[in-house]
């Protein structure tokens, strides 16, 4: 599974890179903090497979890491091919990137 950094998804924002950010979170987590991907919770995440672009980088995120992980590999199943894990999730996002970000 391919990885991508805080600090690598920092440099693709700033660049105004052609890619998307998926998180998979809840409602209620994105609503406490975020970083501007489009919502998609891991449990419609197969369902709504049809919001996550085939033909540009995607970027798919959580809180740790873990869920965004189990999501890509559902999705690699339904043929997606351009997936990357943000290492660490919005945790490191807070911790190297943003401190002042709310987290739980």
């Amino acid at each position: 599974m391919k990885e991508i950094s805080v600090q690598e998804l920092k440099q693709k924002l700033d660049k105004g890179e052609d890619f998307q950010l998926i998180d998979v979170r809840e409602s209620f987590e994105y609503e406490t903090s975020n970083i501007g991907g489009e919502l998609i919770p891991m449990g419609g995440i197969i369902i709504e497979a049809d919001k996550i672009d085939k033909n540009k980088p995607v970027v798919v995120m959580c809180r740790s890491g873990k869920r965004s992980a189990a999501a890509i590999m559902q999705l690699e199943q339904h043929g997606y091919t351009n997936l990357s894990n943000l290492k660490g999730g919005i945790l490191a996002w807070q911790a190297e990137i943003d401190p002042t970000l709310n987290v739980y």
